[in-house]
């Protein structure tokens, strides 16, 4: 058995799941009779294990996901004609590995923003930091902080260092020529070192216009498709489906 003494300093030495892991086996008579370096490797396996789940539930938390419970096996694919196979292949992340982008097109209520949360949720699973924002919010943020602050490094600081970045909701609504500017430098930080995820209604063809059509525009457009995973989700609406289906 081990004392209390001996379980404070494991504490301290933040070893908290392995004495956890020693408790649940000093409870369990069976264990006890398990070879020492069985039950060591049992106990390690308990702690990694209860160290990951915190480390994942903490990085969604802070990826601030519209849904945070989205899960890849929800996607309904059935009578969409959508492309099952490169979705599941976006939902692996693998994109991250070569800092590429994801484009999520579709029409209102086809699953857009769920399907950037799975693809988010999985980046938190491999303990890679991502984010969730609408862009409204991201401008309102952007706004709130210049007024005070009279400078954009703050917010682009933030917004770039993160692994994935979910842009939600992009180029719905019109932007004038700070915000241009302001996404401008924050697509060049990112680019070549970050992946991001676009949720939009438009084309990339219909980008340039929304951007405002100059050498800005012209940039964000290349950065952000080229090499990019280009997914279409159509335009059936799922809540709809899911209505007509129950």
């Amino acid at each position: 058995m081990i004392d209390e003494e001996t379980r404070r300093k494991m504490r301290e030495m933040g070893m908290g799941e392995m004495v956890e892991a020693l408790d649940l086996q000093e409870r369990d008579g069976a264990s006890m009779a398990v070879p020492f370096d069985d039950r060591v490797r049992m106990m390690v396996d308990y702690a990694y294990e209860e160290k990951y789940a915190a480390s994942v539930k903490r990085l969604v938390g802070r990826a601030r996901l519209r849904f945070p419970d989205a899960e890849m096996r929800e996607m309904i694919y059935e009578g969409r004609g959508i492309d099952e196979v490169l979705i599941r292949e976006a939902g692996t992340c693998q994109f991250m590995a070569r800092s590429a982008n994801v484009v999520i097109e579709g029409c209102t209520g086809t699953g857009k923003s769920y399907l950037a949360c799975c693809i988010a949720k999985r980046a938190c699973e491999m303990r890679r930091s991502a984010r969730y924002v609408r862009l409204p919010d991201l401008l309102m943020e952007r706004d709130e902080l210049a007024a005070v602050e009279r400078s954009n490094a703050k917010i682009l600081k933030k917004y770039a260092r993160y692994e994935l970045l979910v842009v939600d909701e992009w180029l719905t609504e019109d932007v004038d020529d700070a915000a241009i500017s302001f996404l401008f430098e924050l697509i060049e930080r990112r680019y070549t070192s970050k992946s991001t995820v676009l949720c939009t209604q438009y084309t990339p063809a219909e980008w340039h216009g929304r951007l405002g059509g100059g050498v800005q525009a012209d940039a964000m457009v290349d950065r952000l498709v080229h090499g990019s995973v280009r997914i279409d989700l159509g335009d059936v609406n799922v809540r709809k489906l899911l209505a007509e289906r129950k």
